[in-house]
């Protein structure tokens, strides 16, 4: 087994690791699941309160892959057509031409995706699922990478619309960005409100595809794939729990634990990948039964506990 990966993909997540970490500050640990999340082709939910740089860290990510990005602010009274495109009539040949929404962005920001209706909640679920649009009937593809990268505030409930269980499996991960350690956030007071230094692109589009591709060949021993079904099928009968991972779960987890790997550094995962992606993967899969006054956090806490009594191969 090859002990590195190549040069030129180490090269590439090293940039856009410097790029993003640039603008992020003090969040290197978020900046690399984010950077794991886009290279296991998945999506991304960031549930914290408003003000700790979800913004900018999609529109970090949006430039420095070269991307095109577009940022949708949710709210009760957006439709469905506002975000996939509506048919527009043209007065002169008398035909309809379609007008893409914000949604044809390589990487779209859904900010406060639960203050929208289920209707359009859902136009948004099936472009993340299908990677198409369908309007009159009439499917558009969308483009190629496709991220999103959706907010949410875990505390505001007010004229809010949950988001169903079925639509949370869609994200990959889901994470908190938390708020910034003394020195950063020092930074970040010097600045005063001034615009910050956006990074330039530093990997490509077709790039990109080609580290998700690298990406897929990462190595799962028997070992690791034991100890990651282990956590998975325990969920499934704990007593903390009223229901477990599924298996698109359990296949999310391996592709992040190879991504994660892949940023790491290395061509092949360790017990460590899927201890790192277990919560951010399967807390919002799982439903704690008792979740009091933790809300989301606790299905994470359930995942780290059962993570705890499990032995790591070697």
């Amino acid at each position: 087994m090859s002990a590195a990966l190549d040069e030129q993909t180490v090269d590439a997540i090293a940039r856009l690791r410097s790029a993003i970490g640039s603008v992020v500050r003090g969040k290197n640990d978020v900046v690399d699941l984010v950077i794991t999340c886009v290279l296991a082709g998945g999506h991304l939910l960031l549930e914290d309160v408003p003000g700790v740089g979800k913004t900018t860290m999609a529109s970090a990510l949006a430039v420095s892959l070269g991307g095109e990005f577009s940022r949708i602010q949710f709210t009760a009274d957006l439709l469905p057509g506002d975000i996939t495109g509506v048919p527009i009539l043209d007065m002169q040949s008398r035909t309809f031409h379609f007008r893409k929404g914000p949604l044809f962005a390589n990487v779209v920001l859904a900010d406060e995706i639960n203050r929208t209706s289920p209707k359009t909640q859902s136009a948004l679920f099936e472009a993340m699922e299908e990677g198409t649009v369908t309007v009159d009937g009439e499917a558009h593809p969308l483009r190629d990478p496709f991220f999103v990268l959706a907010t949410q505030n875990p505390w505001d409930f007010h004229g809010t619309f949950p988001l169903p269980d079925s639509q949370l499996d869609r994200f990959l991960m889901r994470l908190r960005m938390g708020y910034p350690d003394r020195e950063s956030e020092r930074e970040v007071v010097r600045q005063g409100g001034r615009v910050r230094r956006v990074p330039e692109t530093v990997v490509e589009l077709s790039q990109v595809r080609e580290l998700q591709q690298v990406a897929e060949r990462v190595k799962v021993s028997r070992e690791i794939e034991d100890y990651l079904l282990d956590l998975v099928r325990t969920t499934r009968h704990d007593s903390r729990l009223l229901r477990g991972v599924s298996p698109r779960g359990a296949q999310a987890l391996y592709r992040a634990v190879k991504a994660r790997a892949m940023v790491a550094g290395r061509p092949f995962a360790v017990p460590e990948d899927v201890r790192a992606l277990a919560a951010p993967v399967l807390g919002h899969r799982v439903l704690a039964r008792s979740r009091n006054t933790e809300g989301a956090i606790a299905g994470e806490r359930v995942v780290a506990a059962i993570l705890d009594g499990l032995k790591p191969p070697g």
